[in-house]
């Protein structure tokens, strides 16, 4: 497979075009210089150390050329230029910084490579630095480059360039990149710069510190992905590269310095430029007959440490509450009887420096991760949607061309990859669970996909580790990139982009763990699943960016249909939770600002029945009618009436998992959402331990066991106890308060 580029897209044009405008009035390039040594009046300047960059413009005119670009884009003025200083204000780093925002996959590699082409052919700009902060950026950057030569040089008359990555092990490609009357382009990993003993910043034998090479060129510093530049360690780094000016490229910037042209998920999503989203939000009854704990944190008291534990507890009914917990409390009696944290349940040891809790069953838990809420089934139910719809993707796909990648995000490398004491590889319970699921689609869909199931799935982490304890190794690492057990699977993912997208290829299912957060995407990735035990620090921003990016066929040309470019998010949390925080984080990190809320485009009704039943029960919990004597509540008129309403209390139903499809859309409002798909899934068959029934309903009303005794035996459903013992108890309860509550009316 070739990719193809069209130059013709306008709103990359019109970021370009933006770019230049800031250097209006800058003498014009006329074409190749021979290298001299005196100084021209133009954009370089040929000196004893080479080719340098060379800005004649004052701040003045940069301003008002930067003012002039905002107006055109609509875009708030810069009053002034907004330099790059220290956080206490004190220190100047960069005084000419430039901020283009564009949403992920819209293209922004291929922009800013383009403006470097234009920046050249305009002004005769000849020296540029890319810095990136990782390594999975910096890969990203070096495949663009390669896979775009020959478009930008058809484009540019064959412009001579040299672009290359720096390495500290072949420092002549600094003095190259000083001397060459050429295009240069050097990708940097500022992790490679920003300290005092990195190679490039020490003196060698030639009593000159590699840096310099750098520094003499005054280049125009392209940043990747900015917001991780925001220290004064990062900031001082960039500003010892000695820059004309820093052109900063981002869909998440923290600071806007000087924002010359901004293309915002919205305007992205209006525009057709990205692929449209919808999420499956799985989520599952909050049943309550399982000892529920989330571990929410550590923290230091007085005199020892506490945890903040997420408990159910009984509180005119089951509540969910935060806790503090202190060494030696049992969950108990904190949560006020709740019989399935009766055994087992006092906190034995709190370990802050690991992060992590024991009770005194064994039971333990680390920071962020939660038990007794179907994690595990919920996880399984995630892959299972995951590759159904990859399959009936490709199942849509077949006649088109079109590869389908599913990527799925983990908290874990051990969940999908472990190794023994021996160093053998073992599957973890995400791969055991996925290979049994894609067999049985596999079956289901014969021929679209013939490959073996070990051959179809792979994953690709920061680091891979063998053996335990003191013995234990990583055996491969990305920090260099470079493998030693994974080289297959790591130059397939992050450098044969192609190969990837091939039929022929079998990879269609990645696994990683926070290796690909940003700076690496596949116009493919179709699915984005997030398996976490515990609460993801990964953004929606990020998660989503992986997959934004318009699919390619196989002979490399981009597909604009709108009913095949859907990104399917299978999320382990609901549609208005997923929607919310996506909301959050655009206003947060972009130029958008929503004027309305999140919104869930259901029928109104549904609204109404709910707040119909929330008013309901507030009233309901304002009347406990404690104070009130029981003479009324174990009359026969009362059980009568009380009998005949716990028969028609709602069927009681194992606890299931819910996966809600939801179709997402931006606009000024915010994200809005309208549903596709409403499914249940039903859990694995748990007999659950029951409560004390007489103890939990004489806690929210004043009956005689006697009472409760007759009404349970009369109605004749008793017999859910089994089912879910909560969700009867609470019905049971439900309407005996109402059932009290209309006997008090009368």
């Amino acid at each position: 497979m070739k990719l193809q580029f069209d130059s013709a897209q306008d709103y990359q044009i019109q970021a370009v075009k933006s770019a230049l405008k800031i250097f209006e009035g800058q003498p014009l390039a006329k074409g190749n210089f021979d290298a001299t040594l005196v100084v021209t009046e133009a954009s370089v300047s040929y000196t004893e150390h080479g080719v340098a960059n060379q800005l004649i413009l004052n701040d003045k005119q940069i301003l008002r050329n930067i003012q002039l670009i905002q107006d055109k884009n609509n875009i708030k003025r810069s009053e002034n230029l907004t330099p790059s200083v220290s956080d206490d204000k004190n220190t100047l780093f960069c005084p000419f910084n430039f901020t283009v925002e564009m949403e992920t996959g819209t293209g922004k590699t291929y922009t800013y490579l383009r403006t470097i082409y234009e920046l050249n052919k305009v002004y005769g700009f000849k020296k540029f630095v890319i810095v990136v902060p990782s390594v999975a950026i910096r890969e990203g950057t070096i495949k663009n480059l390669q896979i775009t030569h020959e478009h930008f040089q058809n484009l540019y008359d064959n412009e001579p360039i040299n672009y290359g990555m720096y390495d500290s092990g072949n420092l002549t490609v600094l003095r190259n990149f000083a001397v060459s009357n050429a295009i240069q382009i050097l990708i940097i990993n500022v992790d490679s710069f920003t300290k005092d003993n990195n190679i490039i910043n020490l003196v060698q034998e030639t009593g000159v510190k590699p840096i310099e090479f750098i520094q003499k060129t005054k280049p125009i510093v392209i940043i990747d992905e900015p917001q991780n530049f925001e220290t004064d360690i990062r900031r001082q780094a960039i500003a010892n590269l000695n820059p004309l000016c820093t052109l900063r490229y981002s869909a998440t910037h923290r600071n806007l310095y000087n924002l010359i042209y901004a293309l915002n998920p919205v305007q992205a999503y209006d525009l057709g430029l990205v692929k449209q989203i919808e999420v499956d939000g799985i989520t599952s009854d909050a049943h309550h007959n399982a000892a529920f704990i989330q571990f929410k944190g550590i923290s230091a008291g007085k005199k020892n440490l506490k945890v903040k534990l997420h408990l159910y507890v009984n509180d005119g009914g089951v509540k969910q509450k935060d806790l503090i917990v202190d060494l030696g409390d049992d969950l108990f009696e904190l949560s006020k009887g709740r019989e399935v944290y009766r055994n087992g349940y006092i906190l034995n040891n709190i370990n802050a420096a690991e992060g992590f809790i024991e009770f005194s069953n064994g039971t333990t838990l680390k920071v962020g991760e939660t038990m007794g809420d179907f994690r595990d089934e919920i996880m399984q139910f995630q892959i299972e949607r995951t590759v159904k719809s990859h399959f009936e993707k490709l199942e849509n796909f077949k006649n088109r061309g079109i590869k389908v990648l599913s990527l799925f995000f983990i908290d874990r490398v051990a969940n999908y990859r472990f190794y023994d004491s021996e160093g053998n590889p073992q599957k973890g319970k995400f791969a055991l669970w996925f290979e049994e699921i894609f067999k049985t689609y596999q079956e289901k869909y014969p021929n679209l996909l013939p490959f073996e199931v070990e051959k179809i799935h792979s994953g690709y982490f920061s680091s891979d580790k063998i053996g335990k304890g003191i013995a234990q190794k990583n055996i491969w690492t990305d920090t260099k990139g470079s493998t030693l057990k994974d080289d297959d699977t790591y130059s397939l993912i992050m450098k044969e982009k192609e190969r990837l997208l091939s039929m022929e290829e079998p990879l269609q299912f990645i696994f990683s763990h926070s290796a690909l957060r940003e700076g690496w995407d596949n116009p493919n990735v179709f699915q984005i699943c997030t398996l976490n035990e515990s609460k993801s620090d990964l953004k929606k921003r990020q998660e989503i960016g992986r997959g934004l990016r318009l699919p390619v066929n196989t002979e490399g040309v981009r597909v604009h249909d709108k009913n095949i470019n859907i990104l399917t998010i299978i999320a382990n949390e609901s549609y208005e939770d997923f929607s919310k925080t996506l909301q959050n984080e655009i206003q947060e990190e972009t130029s958008v600002e929503f004027v309305g809320r999140i919104k869930d485009a259901r029928h109104k009704t549904l609204f109404q029945n709910e707040n119909e039943l929330s008013q309901n029960q507030i009233a309901l919990d304002k009347n406990r009618f404690k104070t009130h004597t029981s003479k009324l509540e174990n009359s026969e008129i009362f059980i009568q009436q009380a009998i005949e309403a716990v028969k028609k209390i709602p069927l009681t139903y194992r606890p299931k998992i819910e996966v809600k499809t939801t179709h997402l859309s931006f606009s000024a409002n915010g994200v809005q959402g309208q549903i596709k798909e409403n499914h249940a899934h039903q859990t694995k068959e748990i007999r659950y331990p029951i409560p004390d029934v007489y103890v939990f309903i004489q806690n929210e009303i004043d009956l005689t066991r006697q009472t409760i005794f007759d009404i349970l035996i009369q109605s004749d459903r008793y017999e859910e106890l089994e089912i879910n013992p909560q969700m009867f108890l609470d019905n049971v309860v439900l309407s005996l308060k109402k059932t009290f509550e209309e006997l008090m009316k009368q």
